[in-house]
């Protein structure tokens, strides 16, 4: 039998083959609320028989979800609806079902995709996104608003919650996320992260935000049950967060009970240039692993 068909275990849970369904936004939520859209996009998936299905990137809070039309679970409507499209899923499919939690950060309060993607002004329906420093995703933007102590404390606490909820629900995983220039990444890279504080500077302390908020997640999700992170490995960019430091990072994410590093790339800055191919990102896990 292929490797790839093969059992793998994750903690107490048990995987029949190793194909994991990504999250992948659908942008078809309405106040963070999943719709008729989720059952129908997440349903087929649950049935292909993948090992483990992963819903979508999830916002812990309402101004970290990137567009107004994300998936959210920071209220008990979200809770509320999220639970009416799992328990369908779960009549027709014992596939395991995760849950990606995320703050868009500096790449909040965006237009969809097939509007442009750019920022959504205040008066026009967005708000105004948080970040480690005030600066913008792309130099055209209005900066954000740098995070103080109160900031960084609910934003954690958010995470918390959420997780609650996700445990609530059922959910079997939960993966961070903690790349592609969203919250999380921005504090992790020098491009993004300029604070003067314990947030910021050293690898030590631009880490230092990340790792709390993963050992806040793993102490309130249940012991049994696998919790690992999605990081960009490299910024592609000089002088950007980069392979050497994912490894140091990922070591100090392991050793507070991370049980996956899913390995992607990219995504802080429009200044990046990504060397595509086939299996580009495959010598990131690898070095990690």
């Amino acid at each position: 039998m292929s490797k790839l068909f093969s059992p793998f275990v994750l903690r107490q849970l048990t995987l029949e083959n190793r194909v994991v369904v990504s999250p992948m936004c659908q942008y078809s939520a309405t106040d963070g609320n999943a719709s008729d859209w989720h059952l129908i996009h997440l349903g087929q998936l649950a049935l292909g028989g993948a090992g483990l299905l992963c819903v979508e990137a999830t916002a812990v809070e309402a101004i970290g979800r990137i567009t107004p039309s994300c998936l959210g679970l920071y209220s008990d409507d979200n809770e509320t609806a999220l639970r009416r499209v799992l328990t369908a899923l779960r009549q027709h499919s014992d596939t395991p079902l995760a849950i990606q939690l995320a703050h868009a950060g500096r790449k909040a309060s965006s237009h969809t995709p097939w509007d442009g993607g750019k920022l959504l002004a205040p008066g026009a329906g967005g708000w105004e996104p948080i970040a480690p420093s005030a600066l913008p995703f792309s130099p055209s933007e209005p900066p954000p608003r740098e995070m103080n102590a109160a900031d960084l404390a609910r934003v954690c606490e958010s995470f918390v919650h959420a997780t609650q909820r996700a445990d609530r629900l059922g959910f079997d995983a939960i993966e961070l996320h903690a790349a592609h220039g969203y919250l999380l990444h921005t504090f992790l890279s020098p491009l993004s992260n300029r604070r003067g504080d314990r947030y910021g500077g050293s690898l030590e302390n631009r880490m230092r935000f990340p790792l709390e908020v993963f050992s806040a997640v793993r102490k309130a999700w249940p012991e049994a049950k696998p919790l690992g992170m999605r990081i960009s490995a490299s910024d592609w960019i000089e002088g950007g967060w980069d392979l050497q430091q994912s490894i140091e990072f990922s070591r100090r994410l392991k050793a507070l009970g991370c049980d996956w590093i899913d390995a992607s790339s990219g995504g802080l800055a429009p200044e990046q240039k990504i060397t595509l191919g086939p299996g580009y990102q495959v010598p990131f896990a690898e070095a990690i692993r």
